[in-house]
């Protein structure tokens, strides 16, 4: 990145490390709120350092992958404001895309289960980082770079919008203008992605647009009688160990594999969705929520009858966020 790029996001992040991280912090406090404990906190600062570091070891050979790809690019005479614009887009629909695959793949899945093991959340949640994500994360760009954007940029870009990923974890702030919340990622949004509720799993993938959630069928508002219930649908054994954080699902993975079963059946534990099972025993999101769909039409049936949906269905989907 070229200095003006470094200067820019120097100038984004250090609010969010000197300024908001502290005030969120003091206000929770002070209102009781309880958005912090020590442990947590100090977990996602490890596993961020952690990520960063693996992140810096591989940033070269990505680089190196990018370029090649960028010397077949198809378009070369930009207009900067087109250029920059279209970077975004592309770069934020395309990470939906990736998103939307750690989600829906549990090979994956074991991967970026890291980032939503918290059971709580706050701005630091943003700094909880699947560590093993570098390993792999770039290969989504290379159609960036066979357009015509730089790898350079396309790293940038990726950057910028990392650090609104990281300000959207929140409870202090609640709702914004309805025009905001159609268009943006919002706090509001975010907190459903992180939660465990069965009508909230897999939804609200945007990173900095909601409108791909919208356009592709996965958001959802977070619904004033459904109160986010943040951390996994499995909570781990040992939330404070970073060995168990980062591969408890490889673990739960290969267990799985270790069962009789036929080689096809094999090959949809690792690229079906999580909760996937050959003998039913576990359930995907899909079929939780169609449950939770068909128990929530029972109770609208009956408006004077208070009824709270538990999660019994949820016989485990293998570490569900």
């Amino acid at each position: 990145m070229n200095e003006l790029q470094k200067n820019i996001l120097l100038i984004l992040s250090i609010p969010i490390y000197a300024i908001l991280i502290p005030l969120e912090l003091l206000l929770s406090h002070l209102h009781g709120w309880k958005f912090y404990g020590w442990k947590e906190t100090a977990m996602n600062v490890y596993l961020n350092l952690v990520n960063a570091g693996i992140d810096l070891l591989l940033r070269a050979f990505a680089l190196g992958v990018l370029l090649f790809f960028f010397k077949f690019h198809i378009v070369s005479d930009w207009n900067p404001v087109v250029y920059w614009g279209m970077l975004f887009l592309c770069e934020d629909v395309l990470f939906w895309l990736e998103h939307f695959v750690d989600h829906r793949v549990r090979f994956f899945w074991a991967v970026h289960v890291t980032h939503h093991s918290s059971e709580e959340y706050n701005l630091t949640t943003g700094f909880r980082s699947s560590v093993l994500m570098p390993f792999y994360r770039y290969l989504y760009f290379i159609p960036l770079a066979l357009i015509g954007f730089k790898p350079i940029d396309i790293i940038f870009m990726y950057a910028l919008t990392q650090t609104y990923g990281i300000l959207v974890h929140t409870q202090a702030l609640r709702k914004f203008p309805k025009w905001v919340e159609y268009i943006f990622v919002t706090p509001s949004h975010h907190r459903v992605h992180h939660a465990s509720n069965i009508p909230y799993l897999d939804k609200n993938m945007g990173m900095v647009l909601i409108i791909w959630d919208r356009i592709f069928g996965t958001f959802i508002n977070e619904l004033p009688e459904e109160p986010p219930h943040y951390g996994l649908t499995k909570p781990l054994e040992n939330a404070n160990h970073p060995i168990k954080i980062i591969f408890h699902e490889w673990q739960a993975l290969g267990q799985d594999l270790k069962k009789p079963m036929s080689f096809g059946n094999k090959l949809r534990y690792l690229f079906h969705p999580p909760g996937w099972s050959h003998d039913g025993s576990t359930m995907t999101s899909k079929q939780l929520q169609t449950i939770w769909k068909k128990e929530k039409e029972a109770r609208d049936k009956r408006p004077k009858q208070k009824f709270a949906f538990r999660t019994e269905h949820s016989k485990q989907t293998n570490d569900r966020p």
